[in-house]
Order: structure tokens, then C-alpha cells, then sequence
């Protein structure tokens, strides 16, 4: 087992290679009552109506990024109002990261924040979505751009969850442990680049979760609410984000993403020369596990529509993250349409 500790408005573990069902007992016995928030899939996959007493409530969510809504958000709101739930009550998720985000909103939104714990049950929420206390909702206008910084109370990761997820979607958690690689882990790297397939990768999952999470827990540490380091963690997530939009979130986060690394590594040749070998290993790693790496050329226009109301962007200009080489991201300020044109047209198809 791996324990990483994260420090930010509250300290709280990060726990990797735990039993989840233990921990729910330990976190039950703290709290007069919870609600569990779980899309309907979860909850059938792994019986959670059997967990349903006097003290424990079930709040079922729809699937995906359907979660993340203003509507959901006040349906649940409305549960925590039914159940009259006190500031010694908790909220728990057990889910991907549109449940680890929507329940940390719904936390942070009740009485002005009552304790949440995050059970994440996908790659992509064990090693980014759960850690950190980013929560939030979507709207028509992008991702992610209604939200606030409130950190769990605890995170709890059990490996045994990956062991019913489809290639497809470990896939795509993993498009999330390459970023962390390429900003600052190079043990991620070094573990992935003598791999050759998913199949060798997925004995690996708990020591790229506690690497990971471990790399995300120090930057955290040092910037919660992102006022510049942590911006890093978003390598790739500028243009991931729009093309997730523009495809109305039916493709996975971490495909959008991959997608997106790979123009934000193309970007960095442009603008601060990162190096070609560096570039082509940012396609060939993501390849590898059959993730995309090219979008079509006559979507930029509405891309860069997108990427001006980033969160990262400061009035009219434009920022990225970027890297000067692996392990050394940088900020992209004022980036131009002719640098972006110039990065997208290598990675259009």
C-alpha cells in the first residue's frame, strides 16, 4: 500500500492499494450518515444497494460527463436537503472523475462545505480527478468553468476496480499518467517506453497510480489554487478540453487529451524548440495504447473559439503549457493563431 499525503486548505491522504469496501466502514464510522453518489453502472457492477441503511443513502447519477451539470447539481442538492444532512454528515463518491467532480461541487456547495471522500473506480479519476479538490460542473459555454477548490477528506484507491474497465477506457486513464511523465516523472516514462502493449502495462497500474499521484499531491502542495505551478498539470488539456466540447463529450477525456499532448508538444517546437525526438515520442507512447493523435484540420477555427474562454487564458491572449524538454514544462504566453495554425497542421488530419 501507498500513501501519499497532499497538503492544501486541509491535509488528507491519498491512499493507494486499499480495499475499498474496509475504508467505506472506516468512513461510516465517523460520520452520523452519508450519500453515495455513483452513476447507475457502478452501482449495479458492484452491488451498492446493498449498502443502503438508516445511516446510508444512495444518490444515482447518470453516466459520463451528463453528470456534471447545473441540473444534477441541484438534484443533488435537493437530496442533501431531504435528508436534512448536518455538517457531521458526508458526501462520498465512488465513480469516475465526473462523479469525483460533481460530488466535490455538491460538498463544497452544502452549508458551505461538509466533508466528501473520493472512491474512484477509473484510471483516469485514481491518478488525476480525485486528487487535488478541483470540482465543478460544465456548461454550454465549456468544461469545467463552474467550480470550486475544496479538497476530500481522504481519497481512497483500490487497484481491483481497473480489473473491470475496458481497454478502451484504461487507455485513456493512461493518456493522463503520460502527461504526468512528461512534465515532471520520468520514472513513468521509463516504465512505459519498455512496455508494448496494455496487456504489459496493466500489472504496472499500482505503481503508476502512487507515481502519479505522488507527483500531483507535491505540485498541489504547493499551488491549491492554481496561481501558476499548477497550471503544469494541465499540459495538453487546452486543446483536449475544446476537442472534447466540439464532440459534445462523447469521446473519452483522456482520448481528447491525448490528442491534445500531442499538439501541445508539436506547439512547444514552435514556440521554445523543444526537440524532434522528444515530439515523435509524445505519437509513438500514446500510439502504442491505440489512442488518437491527429484531429481534422477544418475544426481549428472553432477550436481556438474554445480555447479563448480557457481558464488559463488572461484577456485576449491565448497560454498553453508547454515543454522546454521532458521533465521541463514552461508557460506559453501570448501564443499566436499563426503558432497554433502552424502546430495544428502536424496533427490534422
Amino acid at each position: 500500500m501507498h500513501s501519499v499525503e497532499v497538503v492544501a486548505e486541509r491535509r488528507y491522504a491519498v491512499e493507494v492499494g486499499i480495499l475499498w469496501r474496509e475504508k467505506l466502514e472506516e468512513i461510516l464510522a465517523i460520520h452520523q450518515r452519508a450519500i453515495i453518489f455513483a452513476p447507475q453502472f457502478v452501482v449495479e457492477r458492484f452491488s451498492l444497494e446493498g449498502l443502503v441503511s438508516d445511516r446510508v443513502l444512495l444518490h444515482i447519477l447518470p453516466e459520463g460527463e451528463n453528470q456534471k451539470t447545473i441540473h444534477e447539481w441541484e438534484r443533488a442538492l435537493d437530496r442533501c436537503a431531504a435528508h436534512n444532512l448536518t455538517r457531521s454528515d458526508a458526501v462520498i463518491a465512488i465513480g469516475g472523475g465526473a462523479t469525483t467532480d460533481l460530488t466535490g461541487f455538491v460538498a463544497a456547495s452544502w452549508l458551505r462545505g461538509i466533508a466528501w471522500y473520493a472512491i474512484p473506480t477509473t484510471l483516469a479519476a485514481m491518478v488525476d480527478a480525485a486528487i487535488g479538490g478541483k470540482t465543478g460542473l460544465n456548461t454550454v459555454h465549456g468544461k469545467n468553468l463552474v467550480g470550486a477548490f475544496y479538497s476530500p477528506a481522504g481519497v481512497y484507491i483500490d487497484i481491483s476496480f481497473l480489473d473491470s474497465l475496458s481497454d478502451r477506457d484504461f487507455a485513456a486513464g493512461l493518456a493522463e499518467v503520460i502527461k504526468t511523465g512528461f512534465i515532471g516523472e520520468a520514472k513513468i516514462l521509463e516504465l512505459l517506453v519498455a512496455t508494448r502493449d496494455l496487456n504489459e502495462v496493466r500489472p504496472l497500474a499500482e505503481e503508476l497510480i502512487a507515481l502519479s499521484a505522488g507527483f500531483k499531491a507535491r505540485v498541489v502542495s504547493g499551488d491549491f489554487r492554481e496561481g501558476r505551478l499548477r497550471e503544469i498539470l494541465n499540459y495538453g488539456h487546452t486543446l483536449g478540453h475544446a476537442i472534447e466540447k466540439a464532440e459534445k463529450f462523447q469521446l473519452r477525456h483522456g482520448e481528447a487529451v491525448a490528442i491534445g499532448l500531442v499538439f501541445a508538444g508539436e506547439l512547444s517546437s514552435v514556440a521554445v524548440g523543444l526537440d524532434a525526438e522528444a515530439v515523435a515520442l509524445h505519437r509513438s507512447l500514446l500510439s502504442r495504447f491505440e489512442l488518437p493523435t491527429q484531429y481534422p484540420a477544418s475544426a481549428l477555427p472553432m477550436l481556438i473559439e474554445t480555447m479563448r474562454g480557457d481558464k488559463k487564458a488572461r484577456g485576449d491572449q491565448m497560454r498553453f503549457i508547454g515543454l522546454e524538454s521532458i521533465g521541463t514544462p514552461t508557460w506559453l504566453e501570448a501564443i499566436t493563431v499563426d503558432q497554433i495554425s502552424q502546430a495544428y497542421g502536424r496533427i490534422s488530419s
